[in-house]
C-alpha cells in the first residue's frame, strides 16, 4: 500500500508511522479547533476517527471530571490510540472501540460533544454518518469538525488526487450536509493558513 494512503486508514508498520506524524503533526489544528468549544470539566466526548488518540488525550485534560470516546475503523488506530490513553482507560475515564461512522456503536443521546479531526475526507454516505453523529447526541450536543484543508485550493487537489477515497469539502458543503442532517446553530471559521473548523448543534 502506498504510504499516504494509511492517511484514510492506517494500517501495518507504515500505519504506525503515519499515525505518529499525525499525533505531532496536527496538534496545533487540533488546538486551534478546541478552542472555539469550551468543554464542560464533566462533559461526555466522543472522538470519531480517532486516529492515534493524541485529540482524545488533549480533551480528557480539557474535562477531569469526564469520559472521552474514540471510535476509529482502523484496528492499528484502536491500538495506538489506547496506548497512548491507557491510564485514562484504566481509570474508566476512556474507551476506544473499533467501528465505522456510518454505524457508531454507542447508544443514542449520549454525548455532550461529537468530534472529527482531519477525519470526513473518508468519511462514505457523509450524510448518513453526519446522521449517526447526531443520533449519538444529547439534545443541544455539540458536533464539531475540524480540518487542514477547506477545499478551495489548488495544494487540496493535489491531495485527493494522492489518496485514493478521499474528498475535501468546502464550509458550504459541510453546512448543507450538517442541515440535511437535523443540525442547527451552524457556525464556521477559517483561519489564515486554510484550516477550517465547523460547529453544530443538535435541536
Amino acid at each position: 500500500m502506498p504510504f499516504f494512503e494509511n492517511t484514510r486508514k492506517p494500517e501495518g508498520f507504515g500505519g504506525k508511522i503515519m499515525l505518529a506524524m499525525m499525533n505531532s503533526g496536527h496538534s496545533a489544528m487540533a488546538q486551534w479547533g478546541l478552542a472555539h468549544i469550551p468543554l464542560a470539566k464533566d462533559a461526555t466526548v466522543l472522538d470519531i476517527g480517532c486516529g492515534g488518540g493524541a485529540n482524545i488525550r488533549k480533551m480528557l485534560a480539557l474535562c477531569p471530571q469526564g469520559h472521552v470516546s474514540g471510535v476509529d475503523y482502523s484496528l492499528v488506530s484502536v491500538e495506538k490510540s489506547r496506548q497512548v490513553n491507557r491510564k485514562a482507560i484504566a481509570d474508566g475515564r476512556c474507551d476506544i472501540v473499533e467501528g465505522s461512522a456510518l454505524s457508531l456503536p454507542f447508544s443514542g443521546e449520549r454525548f455532550d460533544m461529537v468530534t472529527a479531526f482531519e477525519t470526513v475526507y473518508f468519511w462514505p454516505e457523509i450524510e448518513t454518518c453526519f446522521g449517526e453523529a447526531y443520533r449519538v447526541l444529547a439534545p443541544g450536543g455539540c458536533f464539531m469538525i475540524c480540518n487542514e484543508s477547506n477545499g478551495e485550493t489548488s495544494k487540496d487537489d493535489k491531495w485527493v488526487e494522492m489518496i485514493g477515497g478521499m474528498t475535501i469539502y468546502t464550509g458550504d458543503q459541510l453546512r448543507t450536509f450538517l442541515a440535511n442532517a437535523g443540525f442547527t446553530d451552524i457556525h464556521m471559521d477559517k483561519n489564515a493558513k486554510g484550516w477550517l473548523c465547523v460547529t453544530a448543534r443538535k435541536k
